[in-house]
């Protein structure tokens, strides 16, 4: 039983690994490679680097009527997708006897959407995980075939809880993926409370206002890192802030000030330390050397 695996970034590769494992795996799809970085040279998706690596043949497909000609003419038995990037039309999800599964990096039906592994950061969740369900129709709406949960750490950032949960999703393709495909395992509808939606990342709402707590700007910070990482508006331009904890000092609210030799941004309630920071246009510095080229005047934020 032949199948199609669709996704583009690093998180995807273990599914795919798993994928090769139970079942053939008869295409790739995945995102056109792009220009990318200051010198904008053409980058591969992880994905495509991986499938090569695999030995499969890979597709990239530049418009909605190429993946929809791939997809119902392939004669495809199933399709996986994990973050590949783009929405399957009906007529695309109908066009295989299986249907698509996806690898959803959140317990549904909470964070359904586009962000959900930075949102639950960004809230304060405790808990969350992994769910392999059918595609529908709606956002994140399908029948769930397995989950699984795991806790979110204190100091776990965007980039460090994907990539856990990345091998979570893979080891639900060992267990449900060919029970499934032998109808041994059906999949049930999602409870239909605690439903939340996961906002897509936006470079506006990584910045730390200072109306924010100091408990809410060091989950942001956490949350929005490696993208788009969360930034203070400054007096002198965007400050990209890259790691920061949470200070016992009172600073003023809205001001960058020196406090007993660390550097704190002070908030509504509460200051961060600020660790390791970007001004705009520059390289990364921590924060003390940011300040030391100030000479150690305060700098206002919004």
């Amino acid at each position: 039983m032949g199948g199609v695996f669709l996704g583009t970034p690093s998180a995807a590769i273990p599914s795919l690994a798993a994928l090769a494992d139970v079942e053939d795996v008869d295409l790739v799809i995945t995102q056109p490679d792009r220009r990318a970085g200051r010198g904008g040279a053409i980058t591969s998706p992880p994905v495509k680097i991986a499938a090569e690596q695999f030995g499969f043949p890979i597709v990239q497909p530049e418009s909605t009527e190429e993946l929809n000609t791939l997809l119902t003419s392939g004669g495809f038995s199933f399709g996986l997708i994990v973050a590949f990037g783009r929405i399957l039309t009906p007529t695309m999800l109908a066009a295989v006897p299986y249907g698509f599964l996806n690898v959803h990096f959140s317990l549904l039906p909470r964070w359904r959407g586009a962000a959900p592994v930075e949102r639950a950061i960004e809230a304060g969740d405790t808990v969350t995980g992994v769910t392999l369900m059918k595609i529908d129709e709606g956002l994140d709406t399908g029948p769930v075939l397995a989950e699984v949960a795991t806790p979110i750490g204190p100091l776990e950032t965007g980039g460090s809880l994907t990539a856990r949960l990345s091998f979570l999703g893979a080891s639900l393709i060992d267990v449900a993926m060919p029970e499934y495909l032998n109808n041994r395992r059906r999949p049930v509808p999602q409870i239909t409370s605690g439903v939340t939606v996961a906002r897509r990342l936006t470079k506006g709402n990584a910045q730390l206002a200072s109306n924010l707590t100091s408990q809410e700007a060091e989950r942001a910070v956490r949350a929005f890192q490696p993208r788009p990482v969360a930034w203070l508006n400054t007096s002198d331009g965007a400050l990209r802030v890259h790691s920061a904890s949470i200070s016992e000092a009172e600073g003023a609210c809205g001001e960058i000030a020196v406090h007993g030799g660390r550097v704190t941004a002070g908030f509504e309630e509460g200051a961060l330390q600020l660790g390791v920071v970007q001004p705009a246009g520059k390289q990364r510095l921590d924060a003390t050397s940011w300040m030391h080229g100030r000479r150690g005047e305060p700098v206002p934020f919004d």
